[in-house]
């Protein structure tokens, strides 16, 4: 069999847990994933729940505050959730990368390292005993030590909490994140090398993301290209590769290639995996729809997906029992795929426990 666009977009549809998931929690599902970008809160919480049978809002927010999943920075130096289990081999093998990009800010700010040590003495002795705070109330307490927090130091002061692993999230309080010490929130787990890491992340990715290309992999990843090709040729043995133009996909050699596939259609999310976790998207987004569906500052719009292919962006307006959903498609769409985009949107509106209206 040859590989085509429209096999890629159908395996990747079953590989993410989009078509049929064989998931029941969260946890579960993000692991699968590897870690699933999260930039969106709201949103993301929809990536969850879509790939999971009957999950509700409700759900994935009892999974946060469980500290079942994580929301961190990680991989790459934006939101992801992450797997609890997972969270210290993970940013131990990404937090160099991510540290490296906001270097060059930290020297403008004159952070350095005896700034983040007494920042970090601070936040530690705030949260120790199981206490919760917000990014503002942890301010405060840094102010009140005399140690300035503006001009976005707090931003870098967090994140390096975070890249260290002192800090996670903690329960919600209303909208607002809290953060947790890390250790008291999430029991000790089994260390392991550098190298069991990128196989480990590779395996995670090639498995849940197939069919998937090293530079896509490399993109996601956030690793450096030679640590990227290193981690694909620790795992190469339980893959299978195939050409399709000048690229060559990667994918678990149990791969079904011959399965039939139901015709389909979903309401994606802002940042989902489906789209933003490839370097090369050609496979489900035509190239003249790139700017409808992302934004030149990267913003990753909520898709529809009609059999694998982006085909429009949609908005949703919540109300107290409704949700509005308003799909603006590129092209025509039959009846059939309105009608099955009908049955993604009652899902949608399940999920939040809405009647789901469209426009």
């Amino acid at each position: 069999m040859h590989l085509t666009s429209s096999l890629i977009a159908q395996l990747r549809l079953q590989n993410q847990q989009i078509a049929q998931s064989k998931f029941s929690s969260a946890q579960e599902l993000v692991a699968w994933h590897g870690a699933k970008q999260a930039q969106d809160y709201t949103h993301a919480k929809w990536a969850i729940g879509l790939r999971l049978p009957n999950a509700t809002d409700a759900m994935v927010e009892q999974a946060i505050d469980a500290a079942e999943i994580i929301r961190t920075h990680i991989l790459r130096p934006t939101w992801h959730f992450v797997a609890a289990r997972d969270i210290r081999w993970m940013m131990r093998l990404t937090a160099p990368q991510i540290a490296a990009q906001g270097a060059a800010r930290e020297r403008d700010l004159d952070l350095n390292a005896e700034y983040f040590h007494r920042a970090h003495d601070i936040i530690i002795k705030t949260l120790e005993g199981g206490h919760q705070c917000t990014r503002t109330e942890l301010a405060t307490a840094l102010e009140q030590a005399g140690i300035k927090t503006d001009a976005s130091r707090m931003v870098h002061v967090m994140m390096h909490a975070e890249l260290e692993l002192l800090v996670c999230n903690g329960s919600r309080r209303g909208k607002e994140q809290t953060y947790a010490l890390l250790d008291e929130r999430i029991p000790p787990t089994p260390a392991q090398s550098r190298e069991e890491s990128l196989a480990a992340l590779a395996e995670r990715y090639f498995s849940s993301h197939a069919p998937a290309t090293l530079q896509d992999f490399t993109w996601w990843s956030g690793l450096k290209v030679g640590d990227a090709r290193t981690a694909l040729e620790m795992i190469k043995a339980d893959l299978t590769s195939m050409p399709l133009g000048d690229l060559t996909y990667w994918m678990p050699k149990n791969q079904d290639l011959e399965r039939s596939f139901t015709a389909s259609a979903y309401l994606l999310p802002a940042f989902d995996e489906y789209l933003i976790s490839y370097k090369e998207r050609g496979a489900i987004l035509h190239p003249s729809h790139s700017t409808n569906a992302i934004t030149s500052n990267g913003i990753f719009k909520p898709i529809i997906v009609v059999d694998g292919i982006v085909k429009g962006v949609w908005s949703r307006t919540e109300k107290r029992t409704s949700v509005l959903i308003e799909p603006q498609f590129f092209s025509d769409v039959s009846a059939a795929e309105k009608a099955r985009l009908a049955e993604s949107a009652r899902h949608f509106g399940a999920f939040l426990a809405k009647e789901a209206i469209i426009r």
